[in-house]
């Protein structure tokens, strides 16, 4: 295997999350020539090369030359994917970024290969502001696991898990997170043009409002709770605002949606592993 800074790296498939990996390993001087994209789709290889300078292949094969490979192809197409792959593997680190696919199940559909690493990064690293969860086999390597974090940290930050199964927690949580949080400024903007802002403005407060706060949270030592009550003034405008999601009981709702989700990404590795 090679030195960590200087490791080959391949990705399966062009989508947005290959892409978004690129850009970020572009932006800390990653070699381009060092990454290579298997992807059918040749508008697709034209846009990777001309954009971003890396190398392009429509033929799997090829593949098999990179220290690390990106399964970046959706869930349903992994399976098949993955039994072409199996013959091509020896010592390769192979990190998967589908979503719901478990371990025990990719493992066997590569022939009972265990050098694994399984990710769940969010659609903020589209803009390099993810967070990722991961999981590695005991099989993977002290470098291995460095060079997974350089690729991984090259969109956002890098949450490394001690058991499998709490990816459905980070699946539930950060994973389908930015709805939630998309869901609550459009909520706050419907509020705004209800008590009479125009559209722009409501937008314009409403994602400030957001992005201030969670910079402010992300920035400070003070717990968030304190944050919280520090603009809570007694008998203020805001405590009033905060009473009524409190008798809405806002922060249940919060829970049971984390919890369903956490329940359907389970349901959903079940199923994934049986087709």
């Amino acid at each position: 295997m090679q030195a960590n800074t200087h490791f080959k790296l391949g990705f399966i498939g062009g989508g947005n999350m290959a892409t978004a990996m690129i850009i970020g390993l572009k932006h800390q001087q990653f070699d381009s020539q060092h990454i290579q994209v298997v992807e059918l789709d040749a508008d697709k290889r034209a846009q990777l090369t001309t954009s971003y300078q890396v190398n392009t292949t429509d033929q799997l094969s090829e593949i098999a030359q990179n220290d690390v490979i990106i399964l970046a192809v959706k869930p349903q197409q992994l399976k098949t994917l993955a039994q072409s792959l199996a013959p091509l593997l020896k010592q390769q680190l192979v990190i998967s970024i589908a979503a719901g696919i478990r371990i025990a199940d990719l493992s066997r559909w590569l022939g009972d290969y265990t050098m694994i690493v399984r990710a769940m990064p969010n659609t903020p690293a589209q803009i390099q502001a993810g967070v990722t969860g991961v999981y590695a086999t005991p099989q993977v390597t002290a470098l291995q696991q460095q060079q997974a974090t350089r690729i991984l940290d090259a969109v956002g930050a890098t949450v490394w898990l001690n058991q499998e199964a709490e990816l459905d927690t980070v699946t539930a949580i950060s994973g389908s997170g930015p709805a939630y949080v998309f869901y609550l400024i459009e909520a706050l903007q419907e509020a705004a043009i209800k008590l009479g802002l125009s559209e722009a403005q409501a937008k314009q407060l409403s994602i400030a409002t957001f992005q201030g706060a969670s910079q402010l949270a992300a920035t400070s030592t003070t717990p968030v709770e304190t944050l919280r009550a520090q603009v809570t003034s007694k008998g203020g405008t805001t405590e009033q605002g905060l009473l009524s999601l409190e008798t809405s009981k806002v922060k249940d709702a919060i829970f049971l949606a984390a919890q369903q989700a956490e329940k359907r990404a389970k349901i959903m590795g079940d199923e994934l592993g049986k087709s």
